[in-house]
């Protein structure tokens, strides 16, 4: 009988959407947002707040801002404060700040009338239902650039300013805005410019080794136990960094390499998956490339591809690739290149993107480089170079 077996314990810990319990390298960010608002929940009405997140894909805007909203309303609760926190993306609702206004009051009222108001009336009678039932928002309007260039100031100039024509009452909406560069907000004329500027917190991109964390902390929730080894991690992690630091496009590399470990019955998720994975959401290297290259590149190439095939491990040596290249050589009775220029070719296999190159790290015996494949299967690079060194030879 036939038994199915997934590296897989909860793939839905893997969602674009799923918030984690903890953000690994941005607590100290997330301290700083649950200080900005600590009024919120310590004094509730008397002041309002606006923040800026800013940074790259995949540095954890959207995240650190979710789990923020989580934590602060559910302090909120237990203090019996009706504080919401409501994120709303802006590209979602394609700059439109008639409809950013109407989720927001979806939140309270689901049945609300979709047509009949103006954008302005909206945001008016949003105030009043806060009112009618003393509540308190944290709006976080995600992809905020989308809704500039779309509106220009007048949105900004509105949320930031409705408060000072209700100066008797409770002040009850915050902001969060959230966007990757902060030149966008060059497109607000100065007066709105300079409510949203005073609070700015600004996300890097991850480092290698920050990415390897957020990693593993993902497979403790998603995968059975001992299913990801630690080269597979040290892959994904290295084709997150090629990409910026993108932890978004590590999270959904994890997964695909997942999804490939499944569909050929593998116990483990391995770095191959992984080249599979990479290649599955960016094209593979374009053939023209690997046609371009010297004789003597191709089979230095074709001895890396080999090699991969032969192990799991995430990387091999130059020395090993050296080996490999010479028993290619061999095959093709051609006479090997010293290591010098075995060296070189490596160098421009890099540049070229088809492999990665770096310093070997402490664990290796002396000192020497580190070759790794992070974007091509290596079962398909090695079809490729043998198709078009035979096509050369005939």
């Amino acid at each position: 009988m036939f038994s199915y077996f997934s590296v897989f314990k909860d793939e839905s810990k893997l969602d674009i959407n799923y918030v984690p319990p903890s953000l690994p390298h941005r607590k100290a960010q997330l301290e700083l947002l649950n200080q900005f608002f600590r009024f919120t929940i310590e004094s509730p009405g008397r002041m309002t707040q606006r923040v800026l997140i800013t940074g790259r894909i995949g540095t954890g805007k959207t995240v650190l801002s979710q789990h923020f909203g989580l934590g602060v309303t559910r302090k909120a609760q237990q203090r019996n404060v009706n504080l919401h926190y409501v994120h709303v993306n802006c590209r979602e609702c394609k700059g439109s700040f008639f409809m950013i206004l109407q989720r927001v009051i979806l939140r309270f009222y689901p049945n609300f009338p979709k047509r009949g108001y103006s954008a302005e009336e909206l945001l008016q009678t949003l105030m009043q239902i806060l009112d009618e039932k003393n509540a308190y928002v944290i709006l976080a309007l995600d992809e905020l650039e989308a809704l500039i260039r779309s509106e220009g100031s007048n949105p900004i100039y509105s949320l930031t300013r409705i408060q000072e024509e209700r100066l008797k009452n409770a002040q009850r909406l915050s902001l969060i805005g959230i966007l990757r560069e902060p030149q966008d907000l060059n497109l607000l004329d100065p007066s709105a410019r300079s409510t949203l500027q005073r609070n700015i917190i600004h996300l890097k991109e991850y480092l290698k080794p920050q990415l390897r964390d957020i990693l593993e902390d993902r497979v403790t929730w998603s995968f059975k136990h001992d299913t990801v080894p630690s080269q597979t991690l040290d892959l994904i992690a290295e084709a997150a960094t090629l990409e910026g630091g993108d932890a978004r496009y590590a999270i959904e590399l994890l997964w695909r390499s997942g999804k490939y470990a499944d569909t050929e019955r593998s116990k483990e998720v391995l770095p191959e998956h992984v080249r599979k994975a990479t290649s599955s959401v960016y094209p593979v290297v374009r053939k023209d490339t690997i046609a371009e290259l010297s004789l003597h590149e191709k089979l230095f190439l074709l001895g890396v591809a080999r090699r991969f095939k032969l192990t799991d491990a995430a990387h091999i040596s130059i020395g090993e690739a050296e080996e490999a290249y010479a028993i290619v050589c061999e095959e093709h009775d051609e006479k090997r290149r010293k290591h010098t220029q075995l060296w070189k070719y490596a160098k421009v296999l890099s540049a070229l993107d088809i492999i990665e190159t770096q310093p070997s790290s402490l664990g290796h015996r002396g000192k020497t480089t580190l070759i790794s494949l992070p974007r091509i299967p290596a079962s398909e690079l090695e079809r490729e170079l043998s198709r078009v060194l035979r096509t050369e030879a005939a």
